[in-house]
């Protein structure tokens, strides 16, 4: 899979470990590197900061072997994002956005992203606009509308995705059920329901399909996971794997992520 993660990115810096210490992140650039992990290819396409932040985003994401072409370096600070981490899950704190808040793509970016297989954005990007642009020129698109499905940034892209993910708390129910559904007509192939330990569901317009996790021996930390995820089912729908199949492979690679601090 050629991977083209576009949008948000963060420094996730977690208050209470080591006096206070920062690891890159950020959905889209989590599941870039989440890709060449799994032995594809990736591109993160996104601004950040002319700050100490973003040297180390830059270069920590380019270390990783995703190519930074595209990332382009504004005045200003990179996005950070305070983390505590107690019994090895993360609870969120203050959010400073930077120079993501005037986020854009250029046409050069958009035929850039064209060369690849699938294009990503999340809640934060700030590009779900173009998502129509991109789908009409052909581009298969996947969005993670993390907890927020309503939010109106995954409405915009919503019609233009064909895989739409989102998290729940509350497992498999009807209510949710419904809501899948619902999702579904508006636009995506595939409505995708990250559960954390009670699994997923993905729903195609006719069927429910459900799994559970791969257990994990040794808890640290569940940054990512769920980008960990997302990253997996779209690998295994490149490679043209059943829908369960996919989602064993995405609840496999979440279970990698969460044996060490920050998302990778």
């Amino acid at each position: 899979m050629k991977l083209a993660a576009i949008g948000s990115n963060c420094i996730d810096f977690y208050t209470n470990l080591d006096g206070g210490k920062g690891f890159p992140g950020g959905g889209p650039v989590n599941m870039a590197v989440y890709t060449v992990r799994l032995g594809g290819s990736a591109s993160y396409i996104g601004p950040i900061g002319d700050d100490d932040n973003g040297s180390l985003m830059l270069k920590t994401i380019a270390t990783k072997g995703v190519d930074v072409s595209h990332l382009a370096v504004l005045p200003g600070r990179t996005a950070v994002s305070e983390v505590a981490l107690i019994n090895g899950e993360r609870v969120f704190g203050d959010y400073d956005e930077g120079v993501l808040a005037d986020s854009t793509l250029s046409d050069d970016d958009i035929d850039f992203i064209l060369k690849h297989d699938v294009v990503i954005c999340d809640l934060w990007g700030k590009v779900e606009g173009r998502f129509k642009d991109l789908k009409q020129r052909g581009m298969t698109t996947a969005f993670d509308c993390a907890t927020r499905p309503e939010d109106p940034a995954a409405q915009t892209a919503m019609p233009y995705t064909d895989y739409l993910f989102f998290s729940s708390d509350d497992g498999d129910t009807p209510a949710l059920r419904e809501q899948m559904k619902l999702y579904q007509k508006r636009g995506p192939k595939l409505v995708i329901a990250m559960l954390g330990v009670k699994g997923s569901i993905c729903y195609d317009g006719s069927e429910f399909h459900t799994f559970g996790i791969v257990p994990c021996d040794s808890l640290v930390d569940s940054m990512g996971a769920g980008d960990s995820y997302i990253v997996g089912f779209l690998y295994g729908i490149t490679d043209g794997l059943p829908i369960e199949s996919c989602m064993e492979k995405g609840a496999a690679n979440a279970t990698e992520t969460l044996k060490y601090f920050g998302a990778w």
